[in-house]
């Protein structure tokens, strides 16, 4: 395995830099999208202590966009996997070798770090939205990973990864999009952190991007119907030849 580390951050100041340094413990390989950072991320990374590279896009395009410009890059410098963490200090960098360990010994998996659902702090709002996600999600694949909105995953770059929207609900969307072609998914339960209402930085929009949600699985279930179910079933059969 030849791992990397990508890191999309939206203003996240605060915490950005002690991200670097916790993954930087476990992995060298770093790479940081800044996604059109308007707060001072951009002065924090200039003075970074840890090495990294570093994509910055000029005005906000979306945590889809971000991640798709770090794996487009990580495949382009021969990575074989890519692990991608939030930059809010919800994730503990220290999960990474056990993220890493499975996935090594299932190279073509994406593998997902499954948070619970009973955390000091944690928000009404996510435990539905996540509710959610995993409901649609079950209907759409027949599996039922658990966490299908962690932003703590190792992906395999062996093969590209569609995204098909750019905003929040990308890595629901490639993750639909993976099982239907083929890749397996294995959960791993990860510690997760969730600051105080004062502290917490968020980018949800509770209308907006359950709006955004509700039509994605929309689409989601009829491309299901028309191509995700024959498409799972092509694959159970090829891997029984």
């Amino acid at each position: 395995m030849k791992p990397c580390v990508i890191i999309p951050t939206y203003n996240n100041s605060s915490t950005i830099c002690n991200v670097i340094d916790g993954v930087s413990k476990y992995v060298n390989n770093i790479i940081v999208v800044n996604d059109g950072c308007t707060d001072d991320t951009a002065v924090k990374l200039s003075n970074c202590d840890q090495k990294i590279t570093l994509i910055t896009f000029q005005h906000n395009r979306g945590k889809g966009s971000a991640l798709q410009a770090g794996l487009n890059l990580a495949r382009q410098m021969g990575f074989s996997h890519a692990v991608t963490i939030d930059a809010d200090g919800q994730h503990y960098p220290d999960d990474i070798p056990g993220l890493l360990e499975v996935a090594s010994a299932s190279p073509k998996a994406i593998i997902l770090g499954k948070r619970g659902t009973k955390h000091d702090n944690m928000q009404a709002k996510s435990t539905f939205a996540n509710r959610f996600s995993n409901f649609w999600f079950a209907v759409q694949t027949f599996k039922f990973p658990g966490d299908t909105q962690t932003g703590f995953r190792v992906y395999p770059l062996y093969k590209k990864l569609n995204f098909y929207t750019a905003k929040y609900e990308a890595e629901l969307a490639v993750l639909v999009d993976a099982c239907w072609r083929g890749f397996d998914i294995i959960s791993v339960p990860i510690k997760v952190f969730y600051p105080s209402a004062e502290e917490r930085v968020s980018h949800f929009r509770p209308i907006r991007d359950f709006a955004r949600i509700s039509l994605l699985n929309t689409c989601l279930c009829f491309l299901a119907i028309v191509y995700g179910y024959p498409s799972m079933a092509y694959h159970t059969l090829l891997n029984r030849k």
